[in-house]
Parts: C-alpha cells; structure tokens; sequence
C-alpha cells in the first residue's frame, strides 16, 4: 500500500506555491499507484451495474458492504469467460488497478473471472440450459423419431478414442446389416464444438447421396472441462437444426452434457448407443417368426372357414333340390289325381305337354343352383389360393434366401461373394447354390 509521505516546507515553499496541470497530477497518481500496488490482484465482491458497450467491452463495478470499485473487462478478455457474468453475481475477479487519465479516476482492469463458490464450467452449463430451455430446444415436439430398422448409419467422434470401437460393436452385436460412416472430429479442446457443428451441417446437407437415417454424436467420459465441447450453443443448434435424427452418446451414465438435452435419443455411454439406434437381430427374427406363425394360423382359419362354408353350401343344395323334387313330385300326385277325375283320352295331349315343362323347368332349376353353388365354391378356392405366399412358384417364379441369414434376397448387398443360397421351387423342391460373382 501506498507509503507515509512528510512534507517539509521551506521558506522559498511558503512565499512561492507550485502549480500542477491536471495531466501532470494525473501522471503523479498513477506513478504512485503503479509503484506502491501488487501488479497482479485477485478480488472478491459483487457485480453490479454491468453493462456492455457497443465495442464489445465490459463496464461494471465489484462492491462489498462498505465500498464500490470501477471496473473494466475488454472484449478480448470477455470472450474467454466460460460463464456470462450478471448483475448480483459474486465472483472473484483478477487484473491489475490503474488510473484512467481522461476522467481523472482510478478502475480495475480484469483479465480474468470466476464465479465464487461454484465453478465457471458449472455456472455456465446452468446459464446455457436455461436459455436454451427458454429458446425452446429442448422440446419432445421437436425431437424426430428414429427409424425403427436403420441400415445407414453416420458416427462423428475421434477416430483415436475408444468411442467409435465402443459404438462399432454395440451396433453390429445387435444389428449386423447396418452400414457405419465415421466421419473423424475433434472431441476436445478450443473450437472442437464448432468443428462438430460444421460437420454435422456438412453430413445433412450431402445427405441425398449418403442417404444416412441416424447421426450417432458422441465421446468416451472425462471431466466437465473435457466434455465442455458438448455444451456450447454452436453444437446444440447445430443438432437441434439436423434434419437427420441425432443420438447423442456423451461421458459415463453420471455425465449429462447440453447435446444430450437436445438431441433425438441419449445414449447414456457410447456402448449403449448400439441398444439406442438399432433393434435386436435376435429380438426381430423371432418376431418375424411370430408373424410367420400367426400367419399360417390365419390360413387355416381361412381354409376350414372356406370349407365350412362350402359344407353349408352343400346341405343348402341338398335340401333345395330334395325340396325342389318333393314339391314337383306333389304336382305330379295332383296332375294324376285331376286326370283319373277326368277323361284321359281328352286332356292326356295337354298334361304330357305340361308334365315335360315342369320336368325342364325342375331340370334347369336344379343345373341352376348347382351351377350357382360351383362358381360360389371355385370363388372360395381361388381366395386361399391368393393368400398363400406361395402360390407364385406355380406360375414359373421361385424364392430364394441368404442361408447364413435366413432372410429375401432383393438386392446385391443381401449377400456377398462365397455366401450359400437357398433357391425354393415349386413342390417345395430347393437349390443349394453359392455366391462366386456378384
């Protein structure tokens, strides 16, 4: 602190006084203030008054209970802090005092910032969630679904980490027909979060030819610090503007990072973004397998329905035509009855007459219904035939499957060179054969 000062007045002191110029005393004061002060100082008091000029420099105050000191912090300084310093705040500031000539007025010139009693990383983690919860970012109405069978899938991390080892098995363990793209990223250190922004701004809008459906985002735990890359707002926009679905997969199951917050789906470690992005290969067959089953159960219903309703069909001729006869066979009874009342020799001509056209019209009655439940009855047959899946292998087509799989082969990545194929014919006659071009 600034030392005892004596003054001694002479007698030429006391008949002539000195006269200053306001730079002068200003240069006087500020040459006290450098020599008798530490060049360094480290502060604690309150912020208040904070404000930022149009340059992009701080101006503030630092106040205790008793006292109010001026304070400074040029843009470049400002830009470091990790935390948005605010009206209220405490914190524990360090610089170095100095007299601002212009104003006559000494003021505290910061350097550098910290919150007291909380860390800068943490404070600014709790500011950033908060905007960005403000902003809307994390909103379930914006979050996109993820595709439920996923083929085509991009990975941005550090090609070095053990992430992308972590991510690569839990994905094929469970779902070996997916494609993986690893498209190589910082994870750490100044500027590794705008690195991973542009990359993924990059990979959506080439995504017309990568035709990727999910962007797993992600690194292996650390430190706040370490991870700092996944809070800053650069990435979350960046993943909140990503028309591709984003995974983030960040840290151990303790850390939780912004991108985390709004991304698609979270992955608690990179491990676990294989359970997050892919179904299980094992889970999906015997799923398949229960629709095979359910399937074939629906046929058989269907066939015994159809065979019930061909049995009923032919009770309901039965019982026509047996009706049909007995009602003919009473006319006749009448027809005989009338004739023996009456002369045959007259009306003989005229009852054979009306007796064959009734014999026709009970024919034609008769080949009608038959004719009626024939076409009801093919009708039926041909529906089962439609409903079996393999009824196209009568007409000349055959099936044929990957063996190692079990699953169609639609197209050429459905198998590779040396891969075994089941080719199914009709009367369920099957080719062995194996792939040696492609």
């Amino acid at each position: 602190m600034m030392g005892d000062f004596t003054l001694i007045i002479t007698s030429d002191m006391q008949n002539r006084t000195k006269i200053y110029t306001v730079s002068q005393v200003n240069s006087i004061i500020k040459e006290i203030l450098e020599n008798n002060l530490p060049s360094r100082l480290a502060i604690a008091g309150q912020i208040t008054n904070w404000s930022i000029a149009r340059s992009g420099h701080a101006y503030f105050d630092l106040k205790d209970e008793n006292a109010l000191l001026p304070c400074v912090c040029w843009r470049s300084k400002l830009d470091r802090l990790k935390f948005e310093p605010e009206n209220g705040l405490a914190a524990i500031a360090k610089g170095y005092i100095d007299l601002y000539s212009p104003h006559g007025k000494f003021q505290f010139y910061v350097e550098s910032m910290q919150p007291a009693g909380v860390g800068a990383l943490q404070l600014a983690f709790e500011q950033m969630v908060k905007r960005l919860e403000t902003q809307g970012l994390f909103d379930d109405a914006h979050k996109k679904p993820l595709p439920q069978y996923p083929q085509r899938i991009g990975i941005l991390t550090s090609e070095s980490g053990a992430a992308v080892h972590d991510i690569k098995d839990s994905i094929h363990n469970r779902w070996p027909p997916a494609e993986l793209f690893l498209y190589p990223v910082p994870v750490q250190g100044e500027g590794a979060a705008g690195q991973i922004a542009a990359a993924i701004r990059d990979v959506n809008r080439q995504n017309k030819k990568l035709k990727l459906d999910i962007l797993i985002v992600g690194r292996g735990g650390g430190s706040l610090e370490d991870l700092w890359a996944f809070n800053e707002e650069v990435l979350a926009k960046a993943i909140f503007d990503s028309k591709i679905p984003v995974i983030s997969a960040v840290g151990h199951e303790v850390d939780t990072t912004i991108a985390d917050l709004v991304a698609d789906a979270r992955a608690s470690t990179p491990t676990k973004a294989g359970v997050v992005a892919v179904p299980d290969m094992q889970e999906v067959l015997q799923h398949v397998e229960n629709l095979k089953n359910r399937l074939l159960s629906q046929l058989k219903f269907l066939l015994h329905s159809a065979e019930q309703q061909s049995d009923e069909l032919c009770i309901r001729l039965q019982s026509s035509v047996k009706h049909l006869l007995t009602d003919t066979r009473n006319k006749l009874y009448a027809i005989a009855e009338q004739i023996r009342k009456i002369e045959p020799h007259r009306s003989l001509r005229k009852k054979t007459v009306d007796l064959n056209n009734l014999q026709n019209q009970a024919n034609a009655a008769i080949t009608a219904i038959i004719n009626d439940c024939r076409m009801q009855f093919t009708a039926q047959i041909n529906r089962l035939a439609g409903l079996n899946p393999k009824s196209i292998l009568q007409r000349g087509y055959s099936i044929t499957t990957n063996k190692k799989t079990g699953l169609l082969v639609k197209r050429l990545n459905d198998v590779q060179i040396g891969e075994l194929l089941n080719t199914e014919l009709t009367d369920e006659n099957f080719i062995e054969s194996e792939v040696t071009k492609k």
